[in-house]
């Protein structure tokens, strides 16, 4: 990645120069790339919870919102026994995973200097819920299979779109999470 890019100049709403100081600051202390990242999450009724995220802990200092916290209302269809009071948790998942991919690539794209004009994402994925319900062990309750397809313009050649897409996919915090799954510690407090 080279390291061209002026400090002023603004490539898809993102300044590069200011991604580089952040790596250049990284490289010279590798505490500033630690985060911890919050939710917090109340069942209201029924499949409804309501989370809330205010801060996180990141570059050596916690962070909070300096006008609002963000309130996500969980729900389930009825036909999942819910009221529709908000997108399920499985769908949230689909949500993280599709802005997480979206903005590697467009910081990377930024970075490199190309210019962006629709990035755009479809994303579906498959459960079965005997896996949920325990009805058989041989299923999981996760999603089997999640399909992404990018849908990317920009001034630069259709081998170079589909390059970032892959670099985006590889880079990205959630699709690594996903791919390479991530230790999950559960406690009841």
């Amino acid at each position: 990645m080279a390291k061209s890019t002026p400090t002023q100049q603004v490539v898809n709403g993102i300044k590069p120069g200011a991604l580089f100081q952040t790596i250049d600051a990284i490289e010279q202390d590798p505490d500033v790339s630690r985060f911890n990242f919050r939710v917090e999450n109340s069942w209201v009724n029924g499949a409804h919870n309501r989370a809330t995220v205010n801060d996180f802990h990141g570059a050596k200092t916690t962070h909070r919102r300096d006008k609002t916290y963000f309130v996500y209302d969980v729900d389930e269809h009825p036909v999942l026994l819910g009221e529709d009071r908000g997108a399920g948790p499985v769908e949230y998942l689909l949500v993280g995973l599709a802005g997480c991919v979206t903005t590697t690539l467009v910081y990377l794209a930024s970075a490199r200097g190309v210019s962006l004009s629709r990035v755009d994402a479809e994303l579906d994925g498959d459960i079965d819920l005997r896996g949920m319900l325990g009805i058989s062990e041989d299923v999981r309750p996760g999603y089997q299979v999640i399909r992404i397809r990018m849908m990317v313009e920009g001034d630069a050649s259709r081998e170079e779109l589909a390059e970032l897409v892959r670099l985006a996919t590889r880079r990205s915090p959630v699709a690594d999470t996903l791919s390479h799954g991530t230790s999950l510690q559960v406690s009841l407090g």
